[in-house]
């Protein structure tokens, strides 16, 4: 029963006590806890008495002296954050050489890389730099050739970078990379003409195209027919002479020629469509004559009055 009693006392202790001298402790100043990445920086009476910038745990009284036990009652201590941040300048306006009106868009990083010069040299550092890059941006930019700011974007970054990066350290704040991002037109009627002369240069490229390939195909076209009529007339030059050898070696045959020209014969008869009468072997005039008295009788027979009696 003893146990399960100590058990509960220190469980409440843990759970409600210890965290409660935990910040009893802190606000007297006895130790402070510094984050990754930020930083800490102790005013006392408007004098910057400590800054601490490494994370862990700090024991105040050793770093701060017998200050740390008043500044939390009658100093100020400023947490700042001293990791990397990042922000985009949308369409700075810059005019070309040949006065057309551009937009640039620059991305930059920026770092707190002092403290003290952050928070007591400008009331806006943020803002200041921010204001600083713009500024460098038309400066430098301003009356370039407009091929060269639409191509050498790597240049003007680091011309813009160089401008503004030694005025920022002064303020405690370190300027990084700087990129150009972005360079486009900002007169509306000029981008509408642009659009209008790539599209009509598109088309003169397609028409070109087309023509071309037209023209290719009549070329292709006449050099095939030339040489098939070559090739005919060659072949019309040759037939009598292969003709009459084919025939002169059939006619060497007088059972194959006498075949051949039989059934050359039926042939054409038969694709001429005219009437053909077939009549049997033998005494073909006698089947002649009664053929013939038949058709007469046939025609006697139609004439009228006739009859028999």
């Amino acid at each position: 029963m003893s146990i399960l009693i100590t058990a509960a006392v220190m469980f409440l202790v843990l759970t409600f006590a210890f965290p409660f001298i935990l910040a009893i402790a802190r606000l007297c100043g006895l130790y402070a806890i510094v984050e990754e990445r930020t930083c800490r920086v102790y005013v006392l009476f408007g004098k910057v008495i400590a800054t601490l910038d490494e994370p862990g745990l700090h024991i105040l009284p050793l770093r701060l002296g017998p200050a740390a036990f008043l500044i939390n009652f009658l100093g100020k201590c400023h947490v700042l954050d001293l990791r990397l941040d990042q922000e985009y300048l949308r369409s700075q306006p810059v005019n070309s050489e040949e006065g057309a009106p551009m937009g640039i868009g620059i991305w930059y990083e920026m770092w707190i890389s002092d403290p003290v010069a952050y928070l007591f040299r400008n009331t806006d550092p943020r803002g200041s730099l921010r204001a600083n890059l713009s500024n460098a941006t038309v400066r430098c930019l301003s009356n370039m050739p407009l091929a060269e700011m639409l191509e050498t974007r790597h240049t003007m970054s680091q011309t813009v970078r160089a401008e503004v990066s030694d005025q920022s350290k002064s303020w405690g704040y370190q300027l990084g990379s700087v990129y150009i991002r972005k360079v486009h037109f900002r007169d509306i009627g000029m981008i509408r003409q642009i659009e209008e002369k790539v599209v009509n240069r598109l088309r003169q490229v397609t028409s070109a195209i087309r023509q071309a390939g037209a023209n290719q195909v009549s070329v292709i076209t006449s050099s095939a027919e030339r040489e098939a009529s070559i090739e005919f007339a060659k072949a019309a030059a040759i037939r009598p002479n292969t003709l009459g050898m084919a025939l002169q070696e059939i006619g060497a045959e007088p059972v194959v020629a006498n075949a051949l020209f039989e059934i050359l014969e039926t042939q054409k008869t038969v694709e001429s469509g005219a009437r053909v009468t077939l009549l049997a072997a033998g005494a073909r005039n006698r089947v002649l004559s009664d053929l013939l008295a038949a058709e007469v009788s046939r025609e006697a027979g139609r004439k009228p009055g006739s009859g028999l009696s």
